[in-house]
């Protein structure tokens, strides 16, 4: 999130550029995980491959260099390391003329491992040739084949001559060619991106910057005259202001509002041409109004385009006179319209200029919420697209559906061997995931929509399943009592989201040779369809014959296979699952390696496919009650078990991942304890002792004895378990240690949750003498088999591992059982001891998420490490540290007992929105159901308005057709899923709804929520309507008018039928990674934080290219690539780098996040700065002001990131003069920073500062020593007298009180002598830009320290001793590689 550095100021001595990379370095690391929950609803037909090409079209060329592996891989997680791969993936690029007919010959740079397509993508998006589509490439008179890559190309090399040479047409050509034209003449118009089809979205910030950044575009004067900025921002931008008005979030974009080229052009109602004429040619007829209206029909015949003779109602193909036959309809449209002729050009220049980012298609769909009233066009593509709804008939595969599991599991098994191999097979599987979303997007919808003929079509309606476009679709309802044991509808709403992550999981593991479905999840209109890819040959036979692993029914009849068992184990560690007997109903014991469910298929390809992945992961316990099961007396304290709506709640992936790691601590410190007791019991020839007994008289200070205890554990007494080491605050608390001695132990572990300093574990290393060492020897135990180490160590390993729960007893190795308290599984008595470790470990892990990671979370808020905004990113960072949205209420509780609430007060607020507008979800999904398709935007309307007007008795309005019809429809009997004639919808009131939302924020959340309508919970809680109004659509699809809404009128409702305008799909889906590119990124971002800052730089350029080769150019992890090399490039210098790359960032977040998600508003503020930096000033405001609005509507004024906005703009007006405004922002900075840092924090003392310059610029020199005496106070008491940030202070006290005596001095003179005074003339300083950009990096958390290159060497000597230290802290990372088994050597993520 955004730097917090200025806390430690600049002159920290030993501070290092490290912490120049606060920001960068969590920055982009967590950020690809969950914050895009992207949606996909329409495959850009042309395929990512055009991306590229499109860059290099601009000029950008993706250039990949060579894959350097840095010497020391430390992010390569020692994959490949050994191979020690250094290939080139790219050899130099190189030049080529192009000559197109009618032009002049022009050159392009390409790079040998493009294919001849790339070319083409490139000419048809260039200004001179975008009109062509159907021509071949020459060289030498040789046609190019369009797949071949140049370099395979013989006689082509620099400065070769291609020459494009026009092909005759055939239908499919003279429909790509149509097509393209029209794509070219709506290239402006935003409509796509509204209605969110074909992978466009919106992108504003062109308006705010007046076209291009940089030297280029329309900016040749800089920033210097002052004099002509008008700095003040639109009234409800300035502090204080109530008014949130939701039309500026769409600004007015004048290139929208496209110049008419053509009234229609559409296909012709005389297709297909007849025999006769097919024989003469003619291909298809196209009807055309020009801009002038002139009504012409044009034939497509295989030489090109003409005009015919053949009128509205009368058919005569023959040729008209002059026909004007051209090759490109463009050049025939120029010849016959004028107005074409000049609008088409000027719509050329206008798309050309855009950033190219601003037209290229984004990997899965992104909606927008809002959208203005758009004029619906007539377009015959549109048209054609939605009848003959492109089933997936892309237009590259001749003839045929796609056979998307064919796709699927292909890419998977490309060779992976080294960088390239890799890089080919990541590309592939990425695009035909996202093709796979969009079409499983479109297909769901059409389900919904009743479009869609049921395999099962007798069935009643929730039962049905569908086949479309080779996906198969089935309803989220428990149709066959699958899931009546565990909890009905609600447990299979919530399978199909298990299964997905299940899917992910096995994904990421990525074992040769298994396979899982191709899984997307969409909510729409109320329903959950899941679409997934079909195994070859399952349709053809029944389900009890196919399975070969796993169990149909729930562990009633189970059944296994020695292959799966192979496949499966290769993942039980990545995934910490334990292989397990169960015994199925004949009581035969039966061997599994994931959960019952999890069934094994062998289909018709010979493919080892798993399924149903939906228990991948450990149920949890505290929302599972168990009868004569007890948990911990923490997980008690806070009222788990709790009741769930369904017995399917699992533990999420990132906690099982933290509490092994944090076990592996305990581990590591309890096995280094002992080895240290041994080695003092042989100092003392006490060798016939055992283990430790005198521990704790030789222990110092407390945390050791009770280290000391905990590790006794498995010798001494049970009871002993209690003293859960406090030295493992590693987290801030105490951590659940229970040993497993023999069987239940007395579950009571004193986890008492208090928040010890985080230092504490940091400080035990140091007091104990040589734990360092006796770690290093520990590690070398667990490295080892056991084989080969003397008896004692051996036991201490033993004793650590019983202590940790560990599944062996040699070495550290935590997993779990998945089929724990599954209903109806049983377990062969020999294995009882094992389960109930297992249990016990479970009932740990519980207690871990409610006393760890839930008060971890809150500290990190509290110390402003973590800075959620809205509800996305709220729910991201609990997914991080593995909370699930569950506990969200007890997340909330916690935080209401706080202490320092107060600071906590933007993080109980956006979670209050967060749990209200889940509940709102939850009703409103239910209610959509009972809602028919032609009441959909009346029933839309009428649920806001009773959850969002204040208007008390909101009445629906029916439509009055449906009143007449009534007696028909009752007749149809297969109607869509749910549209019985229900208008129980219509009878909701407000009250009744708050009254529900109330009931289920308990019943779910287990959360109090006592208020009757929307005022009471605004007015109690101080949130704002807008945030629950964006909230609300962007959770459950719906798009509104984008309009000012009067939310809080008694007389009228805020909402009518009118302003609901589309309701789109929420869609779930995997989201393949790049895994190459993104070890770079990490070594990058490592390097930095060493003060490495240019290998750090070539390392991340580097990660940027491979990004570009597997994501194509727009992607969220490209988006914190791009922020990181602009936050290098300006802390090195480069102002002018840092702009462009920062411009992309900016763009590519918009594009692919949306335009007001928080990551947005963030790139905002970098860029801001970076303009600043570049003299542009009143762009740099403008883009502030953006950023403060936007941050305005998601979530209000009150939040500590508004702080470093206002200081941002307060400081950039006090440079251009602009007091008063300035001392506005300024001061309501200092406020916020106040309430949230508390009055003592130096983010605090700097505020002062700022305020005190502003008021000296305006010479009210006693307001100015007022705050910087305040600021001086703070000063001297965190960071004593003589540190140097206390002088500068006084120093500055010391000239403001001159200052102030001068003033006093001369009004006296005036006041004595009248207006013959001598005024001794006064030094009134207008800031210097250099000042305010200084400052301005301050706050930004960047430094700038002169370092000699003595320092520098220092320095660096210094931040590897340190990183040294670290890893001996934290080398759990290798060890936890180091006891793999031979025969599993995966790598580990």
């Amino acid at each position: 999130m955004v730097s917090k550095t200025d806390d430690i100021p600049a002159s920290v001595p030993d501070c290092n550029p490290a912490d120049l990379q606060r920001d960068g370095a969590g920055d982009g690391t967590q950020e690809g995980s969950g914050t895009s929950k992207s949606r996909a609803e329409d495959s850009c037909g042309c395929g990512h491959s055009a991306d590229t090409a499109m860059l290099n079209g601009d000029g950008a060329h993706t250039e990949e260099g060579e894959s350097k592996q840095d010497g020391n891989s430390e992010a390569d997680g020692g994959e490949d390391s050994n191979e020690q791969e250094v290939i080139v993936i790219q050899d130099t690029g190189f030049t080529v003329k192009i000559q197109a007919p009618g032009t002049e010959p022009f050159d392009l740079q390409v790079s040998p491992q493009e294919m001849v397509q790339e070319i083409h993508q490139v000419l048809m998006d260039r200004e001179d040739t975008c009109h062509r589509t159907c021509f071949s490439l020459q060289l030498d008179g040789n046609v190019l084949d369009n797949f071949a890559e140049l370099k395979s190309i013989e006689g082509l090399q620099e400065g070769s001559l291609l020459k494009v040479v026009e092909e005759p047409y055939t239908v499919r050509e003279a429909r790509i060619h149509v097509r393209h034209i029209r794509d070219l003449l709506k290239s402006l118009d935003p409509s796509d991106a509204y209605n969110g089809v074909d992978c466009n979205s919106l992108s504003f910030l062109s308006i705010f910057t007046d076209g291009d950044l940089g030297d280029s575009g329309k900016r040749k004067k800089k920033g210097t005259e002052l004099e002509q900025i008008d700095c003040t921002p639109p009234e409800h931008i300035l502090p204080g202001s109530k008014e949130r008005p939701l039309v500026p979030l769409q600004p007015q974009n004048k290139d929208w509002k496209p110049t008419q080229c053509l009234k229609v052009l559409t296909m012709s109602g005389w297709n297909p041409p007849p025999g006769n004429r097919k024989m003469h040619g003619d291909l298809m007829y196209l009807y055309i109004v020009t801009a002038e209206e002139r009504h012409v029909s044009v034939t497509a015949s295989t030489r090109g385009f003409y005009l015919n003779q053949s009128t509205t109602y009368t058919f005569n193909p023959k040729p008209a006179n002059p026909s004007f036959l051209s090759h490109s309809l463009v050049e025939l449209l120029s010849q016959i319209s004028p107005a074409f002729k000049k609008n088409f050009t000027s719509l050329q220049k206008k798309r050309v200029q855009r950033h190219p980012f601003e037209r290229i298609a984004t990997p899965f769909q992104v909606y927008s919420w809002t959208a203005p009233q758009v004029d619906h066009a007539m377009d015959c593509v549109r048209a054609e697209d939605a009848y003959t709804s492109r089933l997936g008939y892309e237009e590259h595969i001749p003839g045929q559906t796609r056979d998307w599991n064919e796709e699927l599991q292909t890419t998977r098994e490309l060779p992976r061997k080294n960088l390239p191999e890799r890089l080919l097979r990541e590309r592939a599987i990425f695009k035909v995931h996202s093709d796979f979303a969009a079409a499983a997007t479109r297909g769901a919808m059409a389900v919904i929509d009743g479009n869609v003929m049921a395999i099962n079509p007798g069935e009643e309606t929730r039962m049905q399943m569908f086949i479309w476009n080779n996906i198969f679709f089935s309803l989220g309802f428990d149709v066959r009592d699958h899931y009546r044991e565990l909890g009905g509808d609600a447990a299979a709403h919530a399978a199909p989201t298990n299964d997905l992550n299940g899917v992910r999981a096995y994904g990421a593991v990525d074992v040769e040779g298994l396979y899982t479905l191709g899984t997307v999840v969409v909510d729409y209109r109320g329903y959950r369809v899941t679409a997934q890819s079909i195994i070859p040959g399952i349709l053809e036979r029944e389900q009890e014959q196919s399975v070969i692993y796993g169990s149909i029914d729930f562990g009633k009849t189970v059944v296994s296979h020695c292959k799966y068992l192979e496949l499966l184990d290769k993942t039980s560690r990545p995934l910490k699952v334990q292989q397990h007997k169960v015994l199925n109903e004949k009581d035969e014991s039966v061997e599994l390696c994931s959960s019952v469910e999890c069934k094994g298929i062998i289909g018709n390809d010979g493919r080892h496919y798993i399924l149903d992945l939906l228990r991948t992961f450990p149920p949890d316990l505290n929302f599972l009650p168990v009868d004569g099961e007890e948990l911990s007396a923490e997980s008690q304290r806070q009222g788990f078990p709790r009741q769930h709506r369904h017995r399917l709640a699992c533990l999420r992936q990132e906690l099982i991942e933290a509490f092994v790691e944090h076990r592996y601590l305990l581990f590591m410190k309890m096995a280094a304890l002992q080895l240290m007791q041994q080695k003092a019991n042989k100092d003392s020839n006490k060798t016939d002792m055992p283990a430790i007994t005198e521990a704790p008289e030789a222990a110092a200070d407390p945390a050791q004895t009770a280290a000391a205890e905990a590790s006794t554990v498995s010798t001494g007494p049970a009871d002993s378990g209690t003293a859960a080491a406090p030295q493992e605050a590693t987290e801030g608390e105490e951590k659940p240690s229970q040993p497993t001695t023999n069987g239940p132990v007395d579950p009571a572990g004193s986890q008492n949750g208090e928040c010890k300093s985080p230092l504490e574990g940091k400080e035990l290393e140091e007091s104990i003498p040589g734990l360092a060492q006796a770690k290093e020897l520990a590690e070398t135990l667990v490295s080892e088999d056991g084989s080969g180490i003397d008896p004692k160590s051996r036991e201490v390993v033993l004793n650590a591992c019983k202590a940790v729960g560990s599944i062996s007893n040699t070495s550290f190795d935590i997993r779990f059982n998945p089929d724990i308290f599954s209903p109806g599984v049983r377990f062969p008595e020999d294995t009882l001891e094992d389960v109930q470790k297992q249990k016990q470990l479970l009932k740990d892990a519980a207690a871990f998420l409610v006393t760890c990671q839930i008060p971890s979370l809150v500290k990190d808020c509290l110390d402003h490490s973590t800075l959620p905004m809205d509800g996305a990113t709220l729910t991201e960072a609990l997914h991080q540290r593995g909370i699930n949205v569950r506990y969200l209420g007890t997340v909330l509780e916690f935080v209401n007992k706080t202490q320092a609430k107060a600071q906590l007060e933007h993080f109980y607020r956006i979670g209050i929105i967060e749990l209200i507008t889940r509940c709102a979800k939850h009703i409103f999904r239910t209610y959509l159901q009972g809602v028919e398709l032609s009441a959909l935007s009346a029933a839309v309307s009428h649920f806001l308005n009773c959850f969002l007007s204040s208007f008390p008795d909101a009445v629906a309005h029916l439509p009055p057709d449906e009143l007449v019809s009534r007696r028909k429809s009752r007749k149809r009997r297969n109607r869509v899923p749910g549209s019985g004639d229900n208008t129980a919808w219509a009878s909701l009131t407000p009250s009744e709804l708050w009254k529900n939302i109330a009931a289920e924020a308990q019943s779910y959340y287990h959360f109090k929520i006592q208020c009757e309508s929307v005022d009471q919970v605004v007015e109690k809680y101080g949130l704002q309507k807008t945030t629950l109004l964006r909230e609300i659509s962007v959770k459950t699809g719906i798009q509104i008018l984008l309009k000012e809404y009067n939310f809080d009128s008694r007389h009228k409702p805020a909402f009518t039928e009118e302003d609901i305008l589309n309701i789109f799909p929420v869609v779930k889906h995997v989201n393949p990674k790049a895994s190459d590119a993104f070890h770079f990124f990490q070594s990058g971002q490592a390097k930095v934080q060493q003060g490495f800052l240019k290998e750090g730089c070539e390392l991340i350029n580097e990660a940027l290219n491979l990004f570009n080769n597997v994501y194509g150019a727009m992607h969220v992890e490209i988006c914190a690539c791009l922020r990181l090399l602009a936050r290098l490039n300006y802390i090195m210098g480069d102002h002018a780098e840092a702009l462009s790359n920062q411009q992309k960032a900016v763009l590519m977040s918009e594009r692919v996040l949306g335009i007001e998600h928080p990551n947005t508003i963030q790139e905002y503020m970098h860029l801001a700065l970076y303009c600043f930096a570049n003299g542009q000033l009143s762009t740099a405001l403008k883009l502030l002001y953006r950023a403060r609005y936007l941050m305005l509507l998601v979530c209000g004024e009150d939040h500590p990131e508004m702080a470093l906005i206002d200081s941002n703009i307060g400081l950039v007006l006090h440079g251009v003069m602009e007091y008063d405004l300035s001392l506005r922002f300024l001061e309501n900075a200092l406020t916020i920073n106040t309430k949230y840092h508390g009055a003592r924090s130096l983010k605090v003392a700097l505020s002062h500062h700022l305020v005190a310059r502003v008021y000296e610029s305006k010479a009210e020199f006693r307001s100015a020593l007022q705050h910087e005496k305040e600021g001086y106070t703070i000063y001297k008491n965190q960071m004593g007298e003589a540190h140097e940030k206390t002088k500068e202070s006084s120093e500055y006290l010391k000239y403001l009180t001159q200052q102030a005596v001068a003033l006093q001095r001369t009004m006296n003179e005036i006041y004595k002598n009248g207006s013959n005074a001598s005024i001794m003339p006064l030094k009134f300083t207008a800031p210097s830009m250099a000042s305010i950009l200084e400052q301005l990096n301050v706050i930004n958390g960047i430094i700038f320290i002169p370092l000699s290159q003595k320092d520098l060497e220092n320095l660096k000597a210094e931040v590897q001793r340190r990183q040294q230290l670290q890893e001996a802290g934290r080398s759990e990372e290798l060890a936890d590689d180091s006891p793999l088994e031979l025969e599993d050597k995966i790598p580990v993520d």
